[in-house]
Formats: C-alpha cells, sequence, structure tokens
C-alpha cells in the first residue's frame, strides 16, 4: 500500500526530509575531502617559503605566500559553508518532529537564507539550486535569490586591497621573522630592486610549480 501511495503522491514529507539530509551530509564529506587538500598543499607551500627565506629569495617567498593567503581564504570559506550545511541539516530535524504532528512541511525563513548563501559557494552551487526547487515545491522555501553570487568577485578584490598586509603576517609566521612583518616590525632580508631575466624565469617556474601544489 505504502509503494501505491509513493506512487500515486510521490515522496512522504519525511521521506523528502531524510533524502535533502543525505544529500547534506554527502556534501559536508565533499568539504571536508577538499579542506584536507588545501591543508596538505599548504603545507608544501609553507615548506618552499622557508626554503626560498633561508636563500634570501624575498621575490618568489611573496609569490608563494600570496597563494597560501589565497588558500586560507578559501579554506575560512569551505569551513563556513560546511556550518551552514549543518544547521540547515538541524533545521531540517525540527521539521521531522514538527510533520509528525502537522502532516506537513513548515515554510523555513532560516532554511532560505543558508541556502541562498550556500549557492554562491561554485562546489555547491548545483546541489543547492537543486534542492531549493525542491524544497519550493514542498512549502518549506518561497523564493531563491541570485545576488549572492557577486560575494565571490567581492571577495577577490578584498584579496588584491589587503594581500600585502596578510602575506607580510603569513611571511613573519612561518619564517620565524626572517620575511615579512608585524606590529610594525619588518623582516631582516634585504628586498631586491628589481627581477633580472634570470628571474622572470624563475618567477614562471614558481608560478607552474604553485599551480601544481595548490591543484
Amino acid at each position: 500500500m505504502q509503494s501505491v501511495n509513493r506512487f500515486l503522491f510521490g515522496p512522504t514529507p519525511e521521506e523528502k526530509v531524510k533524502k535533502w539530509q543525505q544529500q547534506l551530509k554527502q556534501e559536508s564529506r565533499m568539504l571536508d575531502r577538499e579542506i584536507r587538500q588545501l591543508d596538505t598543499a599548504s603545507n608544501k607551500v609553507k615548506t618552499e617559503v622557508r626554503k626560498l627565506a633561508q636563500k634570501g629569495d624575498t621575490r618568489n617567498a611573496k609569490l608563494l605566500a600570496r597563494e597560501l593567503v589565497r588558500s586560507n581564504k578559501q579554506k575560512d570559506r569551505l569551513h563556513t559553508s560546511q556550518a551552514r550545511l549543518n544547521s540547515i541539516n538541524m533545521q531540517l530535524s525540527h521539521q521531522l518532529a514538527t510533520v509528525k504532528i502537522t502532516g506537513t512541511l513548515q515554510k523555513s525563513t532560516e532554511i532560505m537564507k543558508l541556502s541562498n548563501q550556500l549557492i554562491s559557494l561554485p562546489q555547491l552551487s548545483g546541489t543547492m539550486r537543486s534542492m531549493s526547487e525542491e524544497m519550493m515545491k514542498a512549502g518549506i522555501m518561497s523564493e531563491m535569490l541570485d545576488d549572492t553570487m557577486e560575494g565571490l568577485d567581492e571577495d577577490e578584490d578584498e584579496l588584491e586591497d589587503e594581500a600585502q598586509e596578510e602575506v607580510d603576517k603569513v611571511l613573519w609566521q612561518i619564517t620565524d621573522g626572517k620575511l615579512g612583518q608585524t606590529n610594525g616590525k619588518v623582516g631582516a632580508l634585504p628586498q631586491k630592486t628589481g627581477p633580472t631575466p634570470e628571474e622572470l624565469q624563475k618567477d614562471e617556474e614558481m608560478e607552474r610549480a604553485i599551480a601544481g601544489l595548490l591543484a
């Protein structure tokens, strides 16, 4: 009889919620893997920066440190997204408790807000758009917003504005004060005035190495 009802009327509210919760857990595990990959790549970059600092190669050390700053910002975004996935999961658990009493799913502005925020993350965009459409049909959400994509461009602009300060802090920390600066203190190694042709070629090789480390 249950299978006949499912064929005629589709999944029950409880089945819909459990399906969404399973999808959220899968996406959270995917973010976990990506965070671990970023950690591994970051550790390799830190090792390279220390080697460059010992050689006095300030230019390429800063180049690598800049990519490390980008990696750290990406990890922060992933951790924040994981927290939002967990929040939606908790809200859906409340929905399960409610549906046992009322028989229907209730509209949730919190789920709608969190889902719209997660749509801006490329790794989750497809899943969250599809899930949001299902939740709209189920009556949990009333609309989807598209302006959250602007946050990605704003992050890039912010990185350009604050990169030097953050790079200096990163360099100071991972080279034990040999490079970079913090609290007004400047690293002891001198800056090179301008790159030679050999250094430019080395920069290109270093950029390719960075791409490999952070892939």
